[in-house]
C-alpha cells in the first residue's frame, strides 16, 4: 500500500502541536496532519492539566483590554496594572535560570511573546484576565502581581477545546489513538516521513513534503527515565498531566535520528500538589485544582515538623517550581502547608475548598498536631515548638517596624528578622502570624509537570540539531517541551515562543 504524503506532519496535540499544525496552514502548507498516541478523550497533553496562564510582554492594561473575555467597563476602572517589559521578561528568566537560558531562544521567546499572544488570539484562543491567580482585591483594586496577568478561558481545558476548534476550522486533520514509532529519514539524515502504529498494532507510514514538527512533550511520565535523567527518587513523584509523555520522540529523534540532546536533563517543572491525588496522571476533571499554592501567606512544614524553605523569598510564579523539588527531598516526600484564619482568606477555592482537598482543621496548633500526626508528622511537639518561636520572630518584627504594611501583591517586607535576631530559616516576605483560630493544614507532595531536557534547535528556525555535523536535520522541527535549552534548575511561570522557518511557521509554547 503506498505511504500517504501530506505537506506537512505534527506529533502532539497540545498547545505546542495544534499551535503549529494551523500556523503551518496559514503559512501555505495545504494539507497537514497531526498526530498522537492518546486517544481523543486526553487530547491536548499537559496543556489540558494547565490553568492556562500566559507570560508575554505587554504595554499596560489598554494593550490586554482587546483581547480579553472577562472585564467590564466598570471593572477597567478598579485595576491596577503595570506593563511588563521585555526588559522585565528577560530579569525574570535569568534570575530563576542563573542566566544559563540559551541566549538566542530566549531572545526569539521574549521578543515575538505579544504578537504570538495575539496570534492565539486571532485564532480562537479565549483570554481572560487572570483575577483569581495574579490579582489581589486591596482597598476595593484589583491588584496584578508578577507581571503575568492573561489566562485562558477555562484554563487547560479551554484552551484545548479552543485550539481543536481552531483546527478543524484550519483544516487540519488529526488523528489520535495513531503512535508514531519512527522517522523516515534519506542517507543524507533528511527526514521525510513518519511511521505510525495504530491502535490495533498496523503499522503504515506517511511521508511530508515540507517537515515533520516534534510537539511530543517531555519524559515526566515515565518513571525510568524520571530516575535515570533527573534522579533518585523522582520515579516516585506524582504526575500532574497526561500519562502518555513518555518520552518516545525523544529517544527516537536522539537515538535513531541522530539528534543532539539540550537542556537541562536533570531539571524538571514541579510544584506542591496534593498528597492525595491521582499518582500516575492528572484527574481530567480537577486538572490544575490540585496545586495547592497558598503557601506564601503561611507556613510549610516537613514531616519532623521543621520548616525547610523561606516561602515568602520570592513571589509565588518564580518559587512554586523550585519549591516542589525541595518537597520530595523531605522525610517520605511530604510536606504540610499551615496558615490561621486570616491567612487562610486568601486562599483560592479552586485549590483549598473543602470538595477539592483534604482540609486539616483545628481550634489549637496543639490540637492541629495531633490531626497532622494521624496523616503523617512525624514530631508533633517539634511542629509545635516551631509554631511558637515562628510567632515570636514574627511579634518582634513587628514591633520593629509597626509602619511595615501587609500586601500580598508585592514583597512587602513582612518578615521574621528583627534586632533580636530571627529565625535560622527566616521567612522574609508575608510573615502572618499563625495565631488566630481555626488553623488549618493540608498535606502535600511532589508534583512533576515538565522536564527541562530536550533536543538543540535553530532558534531562528526551530529546525533540530544533528549530533553529528552540528548542523539542522533537514525536515526536522521541534516544538514545546521538546526544546531543550530554555530552562535551567527553575521556571519563571508561563510562556509562549515563536519560531520560524521557511516550510513551516512554528508556535512553540511552554505551558
Amino acid at each position: 500500500m503506498p505511504a500517504e504524503t501530506f505537506d506537512v506532519i505534527v506529533i502532539g496535540s497540545g498547545n505546542a502541536g495544534f499551535s503549529a499544525a494551523v500556523s503551518a496552514r496559514e503559512s501555505g502548507a495545504p494539507h497537514v496532519l497531526l498526530l498522537d498516541k492518546c486517544p481523543s478523550a486526553w487530547a491536548g497533553g499537559n496543556s489540558t492539566f494547565t490553568a492556562g496562564a500566559f507570560r508575554t510582554v505587554f504595554n499596560g492594561l489598554d494593550d490586554v483590554l482587546p483581547i480579553v473575555h472577562n472585564v467590564s467597563k466598570e471593572m477597567e476602572t478598579k485595576i491596577d496594572m503595570d506593563a511588563y517589559t521585555e526588559q522585565n521578561f528577560y530579569d525574570d528568566l535569568n534570575k530563576v535560570t542563573s542566566n544559563r537560558s540559551h541566549p538566542e531562544l530566549a531572545d526569539v521567546l521574549i521578543k515575538e511573546s505579544r504578537a504570538t499572544t495575539k496570534w492565539l488570539a486571532k485564532n480562537g484562543i479565549r483570554f481572560v484576565l487572570s483575577f483569581n491567580r495574579q490579582a489581589y482585591e486591596i482597598d476595593g483594586r484589583q491588584k496584578f502581581w508578577g507581571g503575568m496577568v492573561l489566562a485562558t478561558m477555562d484554563g487547560g481545558k479551554g484552551l484545548i477545546a479552543d485550539h481543536q476548534a481552531a483546527a478543524k476550522r484550519a483544516g487540519v486533520e488529526v488523528r489520535y489513538e495513531n503512535a508514531v514509532v519512527g522517522l523516515l529519514q534519506r542517507d543524507d539524515s533528511s527526514v521525510y516521513g513518519v511511521v505510525v502504529r495504530r491502535k490495533d498494532g498496523s503499522i503504515y507510514r506517511v511521508h511530508a513534503k515540507g517537515g515533520v514538527v516534534l510537539a511530543a512533550g517531555g519524559f515526566e511520565a515515565n518513571p525510568q527515565m524520571r530516575s535515570q535523567f533527573i534522579g533518585p527518587g523522582w520515579d516516585l513523584a506524582s504526575v500532574r498531566g497526561t500519562p502518555y509523555n513518555t518520552g518516545d520522540l525523544l529517544n527516537i529523534a536522539i537515538n535513531t535520528a541522530g539528534a543532539k540532546p539540550a537542556g537541562n536533563w536533570s531539571g524538571c517543572h514541579s510544584t506542591c500538589w496534593d498528597a492525595q491525588a491521582p499518582y500516575e496522571a492528572g484527574d481530567q476533571v480537577l486538572t490544575n485544582q490540585f496545586t495547592k499554592s497558598g503557601y506564601p501567606l503561611g507556613l510549610m512544614f516537613n514531616a519532623d515538623g521543621d520548616r525547610f524553605v523561606d516561602e515568602g523569598i520570592d513571589m509565588r510564579n518564580f518559587t512554586y517550581a523550585k519549591f516542589g523539588r525541595e518537597i520530595l527531598k523531605q522525610p517520605n516526600g511530604i510536606a504540610f502547608q499551615v496558615w490561621d484564619a486570616d491567612g487562610a482568606k486568601w486562599l483560592r477555592k479552586e485549590e483549598y475548598a473543602e470538595d477539592v482537598v483534604e482540609r486539616i482543621s483545628a481550634d489549637t496548633i496543639e490540637e492541629l498536631s495531633e490531626k497532622m500526626e494521624k496523616k503523617a508528622l512525624i514530631n508533633p511537639t517539634r511542629f509545635v515548638q516551631n509554631i511558637k518561636e515562628y510567632n515570636e520572630a514574627v511579634k518582634a518584627n513587628r514591633e520593629e517596624f509597626p509602619n511595615v504594611k501587609f500586601d500580598p501583591s508585592v514583597k512587602d517586607g513582612l518578615s521574621t528578622r528583627s534586632s533580636n535576631g530571627g529565625l535560622t530559616l527566616d521567612k522574609t516576605n508575608w510573615a502572618l502570624p499563625i495565631t488566630k483560630a481555626p488553623f488549618l493544614a493540608v498535606k502535600i507532595t511532589t508534583g512533576i509537570t515538565f522536564t527541562f531536557g530536550g533536543l538543540k534547535v535553530d532558534p531562528k528556525t526551530s529546525g533540530v540539531i544533528s549530533q553529528q555535523t552540528n548542523e539542522v536535520i533537514p525536515g526536522l522541527y521541534a516544538a514545546g517541551e521538546m526544546v531543550g535549552g530554555l530552562f535551567y534548575t527553575n521556571y519563571p511561570g508561563k510562556f509562549v515562543e515563536l519560531g520560524h522557518s521557511e516550510e513551516v511557521k512554528v508556535l512553540i509554547s511552554f505551558a
